[in-house]
């Protein structure tokens, strides 16, 4: 392997993309024998890999289109400068995660003024959820992609997709989430009538945090009204603690807010159920072995263009079993009186909290792979580099 040194642009526009773009630039550093140079966009951990920021990426954290459409022309802006800076640094190849929104419409400036520059996409776009015409259209600015999920290759090669590899997801060797797996695999199930933890977790986008968390909050009251004291907890990131302050600060009864990922995963290892948005967090809780119900509040606009959405669920662990493990309640029938109800049956010992946990045990055999996601990632990412000649 040659010890040229390499510089690499990675763009990720949200926590989850940070992580996962920290984790490969990581395994990237071990199996390339020069020194790596990131330039573009990311946050603390692509940051702590070496990646001076071009702005803070908070900004990107934005959800559903009135959203988008509010910051439109702060987003054009962005994308515009963000690929102006990357075709200024000359890299050797640019790697995309996720939020392609972003993401994607920065590679395809990137691509017209850097033709030879190789692009590689961590975390497949959810062709296979809408717009399927997506899958084709990469193949003007994208050589490679990293699938998370095991059935993305086969559905981007039936929709004329860039070459795509399942390399695995980065919670599925993730020490924590191991970690707590297996503690809470012996810990005894409370009997019904003993004082629960319910973990709430509203997301860490504020549109998600402003919808969501007055609904936990009713669920909350209703839950205690019919069990009893019960203690809740909420983690959050720093950036939305005074949000999530805000909106509580008024409640009779509020949930212990708690910062940090250390505080987080001791709320996974002590929570008796979880009710969370729809999103990454919810594979962390069905790998950590976590019950949950899944929740999502759409906007105005995605509500209308719900018919276009082919997928059958929002779950990710829905999606790799193939099957309902997890229930999931969206827009209007998202209602306090439902959450609390699976709340119940899923923090004591129950069929349904019984049928979640085995069908969690089929996901994460799913998610296995010979190497961690990182890694496996990282290969690729070596091997578009020498196909294309940069190393």
């Amino acid at each position: 392997m040659s010890d040229k040194p390499l510089k690499i642009a990675v763009i990720a526009g949200e926590v989850s993309g940070d992580l996962l773009g920290a984790d490969l630039v990581a395994y990237l550093k071990t199996l390339h024998s020069g020194p790596v140079e990131l330039v573009g966009v990311g946050g603390e951990a692509l940051e702590a890999q070496g990646l001076k920021s071009l702005f803070d990426f908070s900004e990107l954290s934005i959800m559903g289109i009135t959203q988008v459409l509010s910051k439109l022309p702060r987003l054009i802006k962005l994308i515009s400068w963000t690929a102006d800076a990357i075709v200024a640094a000359k890299p050797d190849l640019l790697l995309i995660v996720d939020s392609p929104d972003f993401t994607h419409r920065v590679a395809r400036k990137v691509r017209q003024k850097l033709p030879d520059l190789p692009v590689v996409n961590y975390v497949c776009p959810s062709v296979w959820a809408w717009k399927e015409y997506r899958a084709k259209a990469m193949l003007a600015y994208v050589d490679a992609v990293l699938a998370v999920l095991p059935f993305e290759p086969a559905v981007m090669q039936r929709l004329g997709g860039p070459e795509t590899h399942f390399v695995g997801h980065r919670l599925a060797s993730n020490a924590d989430i191991l970690r707590i797996r297996e503690a809470r695999k012996v810990r005894e199930v409370r009997a019904a009538g003993d004082k629960r933890t319910i973990l709430l977790l509203p997301g860490s986008r504020g549109g998600e945090i402003t919808q969501l968390l007055p609904v936990f909050g009713e669920a909350m009251q209703e839950f205690v009204a019919r069990n009893g004291d019960t203690r809740f907890v909420l983690p959050t990131v720093p950036r939305q603690e005074a949000r999530v302050r805000e909106i509580t600060q008024s409640w009779t009864l509020r949930p212990e807010i708690l910062l940090g990922d250390e505080a987080k995963w001791r709320a996974f290892e002590e929570a008796d159920a979880a009710i969370a948005a729809s999103g990454t967090v919810i594979l962390e809780l069905a790998l950590a072995h976590v019950p949950v119900v899944s929740t999502y509040k759409g906007d105005w606009i995605i509500r209308m263009l719900s018919h276009r959405i082919k997928i059958w669920t929002g779950a990710l662990p829905n999606l790799i079993a193939d099957y309902a493990v997890i229930p999931e309640y969206f827009n209007d029938v998202l209602r306090p009186a439902s959450l609390v109800r699976w709340a119940e049956r899923l923090a004591t010992h129950t069929p349904q909290r019984a049928s979640m946990l085995a069908g969690y045990d089929d996901v994460w055999q799913r998610l296995q792979t010979e190497r961690p996601a990182g890694q496996a990632g990282a290969a690729v990412v070596l091997s578009v580099l020498q196909k294309r000649g940069r190393l």
